[in-house]
């Protein structure tokens, strides 16, 4: 195994998870993070979805600042759009593909020579040509103005380097934030240091607010600073003037906090400690080749690890750290809290998009992290009453269907991240699956409709909620399904036997809306009536959006990842659910409109691994390499859809690796195809060792796991340290599809629905 190792390049050193198994933890010289670009996802994913919404600025891993340019089209939250030609500034935090606005706090823009008549629109031209962009740097000329930035955890360093024999120029655009700013506040503190703050929120129209806090500091002394506001009298934004450019160059060095301009100068002094750009962002490539490094691939193209390192990349952006260098972060009460030392608390959870395969892949591979954002949500349940949807800062928003922190926490503990208390989280998540949570700060509900639910075993559909358009009940049933599965497997791991076998028998609920008439998820109404009319779309069922969030009823039935196989018996057996899957995926990325997959969106991303279930795995494997060639890409327009915080990147990660975490609470990986011939996985139960003979073939032929010969078309994480594939260009219709190959499912199902054969 070393000789291995060596071979591929690849030093060794061993540390300790927080399940306390030994790590060996990647240090390579192939520094897989100069394979990153940035800029893949900062343009359009294609006419289905739009806009992918990814920024190209500097960031640490799970980051507080992300100091990244905005162009003229502003794209929310990531703010950058690679078919724009103008720099409206370089604000300090950014999301990366969210649907809504977030973020883009305090933009500054360097301006040389006379300061523009209209200040809050003021931007500069730049060509991508004169743009550079890596993990943790990023560098740019817009206006003559050549701009260098790298950034800490909490801080950020720029260099402006301004044209010969012009005046050098600075504007703080305070109150220009992507989501829109509410109140603002702008101090000089001699002349090379300037503080202030913006309060924002709103995002996706809801009522969360919170406040950032800078603090900044100069190389060289302002001669002079000024203010402007809107016609109401609100401060706007400010300009600094540093006189000629004799000394062409300006440094910059700034912190931000979400507690208080005092912590914002204490994260300057704790953390800016050199002028030097380079020097910072030599710091920043080191953290980011830890934070990749804890996946080798070995073998491929250099664009097939590129793609694979830029997608890992994505997937480790996020939740944010919300926390001060001294511990201290706004709770959900609106108090000051403090972490204990050497743990951090996250923000920005976007808990719909990240329970699938995101959190399982932070949860493998850096399990402390992982641990904390556990906490983290423990901490705002604690402080705010429930625990979060798609919590921002330190507020509730309640966007999507479902109770996705019970999966998080659930997976966050199953795939092997130890560190926070899972008892207490437990008795969490059964709160709020019972109703009893209460109302986060004074309006939001955990699982809305949660007494009908329990006492129908399902959510009628009566109206929309989540901020769905569409009544949700359907969509909002097969989620809470999913979470009290997510319960029981918690439950179950630490011994709750009866709790367990409550959850069990509630997360089979989303049988109670399979229609055997036609064999779909259908929503019901508060009599228990199916649709008795045409779907929103046309005639046919599985076009049926109203019942649905994002999505319609042809994506949806597939979502029952606890109970694949009661679903197959329902549609009539594997035949009929193979004939089904086959003409769903003739179409890959159809949008919400069409009755085939949706891959940019989340629902859809554990369907093409249903083939395993179904009893023809060399199916899921062609389509899975189908599904990473045509709509994942190294450009800028590279992904199929929104990247929500990292959710399609993590997707992209373990389908090159060639598994995927499909049932919630399970410490379990599915199978594909491994796309490299050397991937090597540092996971929080030790490491596993993938080879693929034949790679680039399609087909797997043959599998042994730990040296012993398989025909399993999933593995258990727990107990695997090694996966030898013999992979081939044509299907073999043998390997997988004997009794107990299929992943387990755990659950009856409904009985087949009239006209199709099968048990």
């Amino acid at each position: 195994m070393t000789l291995a190792l060596v071979a591929w390049g690849v030093v060794l050193v061993v540390a300790r998870t927080s399940a306390g198994h030994p790590q060996a933890l990647p240090l390579t010289p192939r520094n897989p993070a100069a394979l990153v670009d940035p800029f893949v996802g900062t343009a359009s994913g294609g006419q289905t979805e739009g806009m992918i919404n990814s920024f190209p600025g500097a960031s640490m891993p799970f980051g507080m600042i992300q100091w990244s340019p905005d162009t003229l089209s502003r794209p929310p939250g990531g703010g950058y759009y690679y078919g724009d030609s103008r720099i409206t500034g370089f604000s300090l935090t950014h999301v990366s593909g969210p649907g809504c606005a977030i973020g883009g706090v305090i933009p500054v823009l360097p301006v040389a020579g006379t300061l523009p008549a209209r200040l809050s629109d003021a931007s500069e031209t730049f060509s991508h040509s004169s743009e550079t962009a890596r993990p943790g740097y990023y560098a740019v000329t817009a206006g003559g103005v050549r701009t260098q930035l790298a950034v800490t955890d909490r801080t950020g360093v720029a260099q402006f380097t301004y044209p010969a024999k012009s005046e050098a120029r600075l504007l703080v655009k305070v109150a220009s934030s992507d989501s829109g700013s509410r109140a603002t506040t702008f101090r000089t503190s001699g002349d090379r240091q300037i503080t202030g703050s913006v309060t924002t929120g709103g995002f996706c129209h809801k009522p969360d607010v919170y406040t950032v806090y800078f603090a900044a500091r100069f190389s060289r002394p302002f001669t002079s600073a000024g203010t402007w506001r809107r016609t109401a009298g609100v401060l706007t934004g400010a300009w600094l003037d540093f006189g000629s450019t004799r000394d062409r160059g300006v440094g910059m060095q700034i912190a931000i906090s979400y507690v208080s301009t005092q912590g914002a100068l204490r994260n300057l002094a704790a953390e800016a400690h050199a002028w030097s750009v380079k020097s910072v962002a030599a710091r920043a490539t080191t953290a980011w080749n830890r934070q990749l490094g804890t996946i080798f691939v070995g073998g491929g193209s250099r664009v097939a690890r590129a793609e694979f390192y830029t997608a890992l990349y994505h997937a480790s952006l996020e939740p944010s750290l919300f926390s001060d260098a001294n511990g201290e972060y706004p709770g959900f009460d609106g108090k000051i809290h403090s972490v204990q030392p050497g743990h951090a608390q996250y923000a920005n959870f976007s808990g719909w998009d990240i329970y699938r395969c995101e959190v399982p892949l932070l949860a493998t591979i850096d399990p402390l992290a992982a641990a904390d954002m556990a906490t983290s949500l423990l901490n705002d349940a604690a402080q705010g009453g429930a625990l979060p949807k798609w919590p921002v800062a330190n507020g509730y928003t309640g966007i999507m269907n479902g109770d996705p922190a019970d999966p998080i926490l659930a997976d966050i503990y199953a795939f092997g991240a130890r560190g926070f208390d899972a008892e207490s989280a437990l008795s969490s998540m059964i709160n709020g699956a019972g109703g009893t949570a209460g109302t986060g700060q004074g309006w939001y509900a955990e699982r809305p409709n949660a007494a009908a639910y329990i006492a129908a075993g399902y959510v009628p559909n009566v109206g929309p909620d989540s901020g769905s358009r569409n009544p949700n009940g359907a969509s909002e049933t097969l989620e809470y399904a999913i979470d009290d599965f997510s319960i029981s497997r918690l439950a179950q791991d630490l011994g709750d036997s009866a709790d367990a076998s409550d959850f069990t028998s509630r997360s089979q609920n989303w049988a109670n809306l399979f229609n055997t008439a036609d064999g779909y998820i259908e929503p019901r109404d508060a009599s228990g009536a199916f649709p008795s009319g045409p779907p929103a779309q046309g005639a046919d069922p599985s076009l049926r959006q109203d019942g649905f969030q994002e999505g319609n009823a042809a994506q949806y039935t597939w979502m029952v990842p606890q109970n694949l196989a009661g679903l197959i018996r329902g549609m009539g057996g594997d035949q009929a659910a193979v004939a089904r899957l086959d003409r769903f995926f003739t179409r890959l990325n159809a949008g919400v409109a069409q009755p085939y997959a949706w891959q940019g969106n989340e629902v859809g991303l554990d369907t093409p691994w249903i083939y395993n279930s179904a009893g023809e795995p060399w199916k899921t494997q062609a389509l899975v390499k189908r599904i990473t060639s045509q709509l994942y890409s190294l450009t800028p327009g590279g992904e199929p859809g929104n990247d929500d915080l990292g959710a399609l990147s993590s997707w992209y990660v373990w389908a090159t690796l060639g598994l995927y975490p499909q049932t919630p609470g399970v410490p379990m990986l599915v199978l594909g195809t491994p796309q490299f011939p050397r991937e090597v996985i540092h996971g929080a139960y030790g490491q596993l060792t993938i080879s693929a003979s034949g790679a680039g073939d399609t087909y797997v032929r043959g599998l042994t796991v730990n040296g012993k010969p398989s025909g399993h078309a999933y593995i258990t994480l727990k107990g695997t340290s090694e996966l030898d594939f013999t992979l081939s260009r044509s299907p073999s219709t043998g390997w997988g599809t004997a009794a107990g190959d299929a992943p387990p499912s755990f659950g009856a199902g409904p009985v087949h629905f009239p006209g199709t054969s099968g048990p």
